[in-house]
């Protein structure tokens, strides 16, 4: 499998106004690389209706609901960077994984991330990175073969 994330999923200068508004975001982005159908963004939304997608150390992984697998053409990761911080249900959030997957790989994905979060010096690196190859380097890790 290809890489999951590319260069041209990453932004990093993004704003956003509440939550919906980065969740729709990052669904436009996936749209934008061919990666789901745009009904995944409305999928996107009800996911997080139901329960947060927020991480921890700023960070939150948009995702589709179970049934919104279908409208996924390719597995693939989008990086969106709120450099001013959205609220995420009372928590701030400066950077968004945005996830495409239609199998359950998505887990594994999950775990990786979460051990890069653990590491303080890693989480504030991901938060602060202003260039697209920082933070290819830094989710390197979860860039390949992790989504199936």
């Amino acid at each position: 499998m290809s890489d999951l994330l590319t260069a041209e999923a990453i932004r990093l200068e993004e704003s956003a106004a509440d939550r919906d508004a980065a969740i729709d975001r990052c669904g436009e982005v996936l749209v934008e690389i061919g990666a789901v159908e745009p009904g995944y963004v409305d999928a996107m939304r009800q996911r997080e209706r139901s329960i947060s997608t927020y991480v921890g150390e700023g960070v939150a992984i948009p995702h589709g609901t179970a049934n919104s697998k279908a409208l996924v053409r390719s597995d693939a990761l989008a990086v969106l960077r709120f450099p001013s911080g959205v609220d995420w249900g009372g928590e701030e959030v400066s950077v968004c994984v945005a996830i495409a997957a239609a199998g359950d790989g998505h887990v594994a994905l999950l775990a990786q991330l979460a051990e890069i979060l653990l590491d303080p010096d890693a989480a504030r690196a991901l938060r602060e990175a202003t260039d697209t190859d920082t933070m290819l380097q830094l989710l390197a890790p979860i860039r390949k073969d992790t989504v199936s």
